[in-house]
């Protein structure tokens, strides 16, 4: 199975249930936070490609609960640019040696936690439809390379005042466009990429999706969204440092 060991397998089902809780408090946060960590325990590609895999199910699923507060014109302007974006990087991931790829997404991880930090304190404000475009095509980008799309949209949304409760269920369509775009690209180059667990693997991470959901709907009422994006961003700040140190580590090998 992927040379992944039951114990290596039940990391990844936890890794998956705590991001998932924390997409729904905070609206974002999965792919932050176990995008690294499924790179070092699956590979390169098969963990970035396992994050696009999981973000589709996740976000589809909030997606359906938080469906009255989605904005759809701010939907559009960001998802069109991100498909333009998304599907040439994802020929380049497709073709990118594991090793640097590795690099690669602790390096955007890395780069996306500090930006999104630094935005805490700005008091820059953005108005008009180009830079939710710039947004859009920047996330489509490091979605399909890393995994992660939203720290760019993020980095908007504080810019922009984007109040939360609108950002966090527009950014559910927004992640399962750019997933299914990825995914189609990548699979249609490379089906081998998919990680080949059983079929009674890929039910408990679905089981821990859903789980990860509704544990994320009952403990909303006890936990503030910037709690839950401190804890996201100090995990993430781990995985990443991580990911990237064993890229550096195979391309000295």
């Amino acid at each position: 199975m992927f040379g992944v060991t039951i114990g290596l397998l039940i990391v990844v089902l936890v890794a998956v249930f705590i991001g998932a809780i924390a997409q729904r408090i905070a609206g974002l946060g999965f792919a932050l936070l176990i995008s690294p960590f499924l790179v070092i325990i699956l590979g390169s590609h098969g963990g970035v490609l396992m994050v696009n895999v999981c973000g589709l199910v996740s976000s589809s699923l909030i997606m359906l609960r938080v469906r009255k507060d989605i904005d759809w014109n701010m939907y559009r302007w960001l998802a069109i640019p991100a498909v333009c974006g998304s599907i040439p990087a994802s020929v380049a991931a497709v073709y990118l040696p594991s090793a640097p790829m590795a690099v690669v997404v602790g390096a955007v991880v890395l780069v996306a936690l500090t930006a999104s930090l630094l935005m805490q304190r700005t008091s820059v404000t953005v108005t008009g439809n180009p830079p939710k475009a710039v947004a859009g095509f920047i996330a489509g980008i490091t979605n399909a390379v890393a995994g992660v799309g939203g720290p760019a949209v993020s980095a908007y949304a504080l810019m922009a005042r984007w109040p939360q409760r609108s950002f966090a269920a527009t950014l559910q369509p927004f992640f399962v466009t750019i997933a299914v775009v990825t995914l189609t690209a990548k699979l249609s180059l490379d089906p081998g990429q998919m990680p080949p667990f059983e079929p009674w693997a890929w039910a408990l991470i679905a089981v821990m999706i859903i789980g990860g959901i509704y544990a994320g709907e009952k403990l909303q009422r006890f936990i503030r969204d910037d709690q839950a994006r401190a804890a996201v961003v100090i995990f993430a700040f781990f995985g990443a440092a991580a990911a990237l140190a064993k890229g550096i580590l195979d391309l000295a090998a």
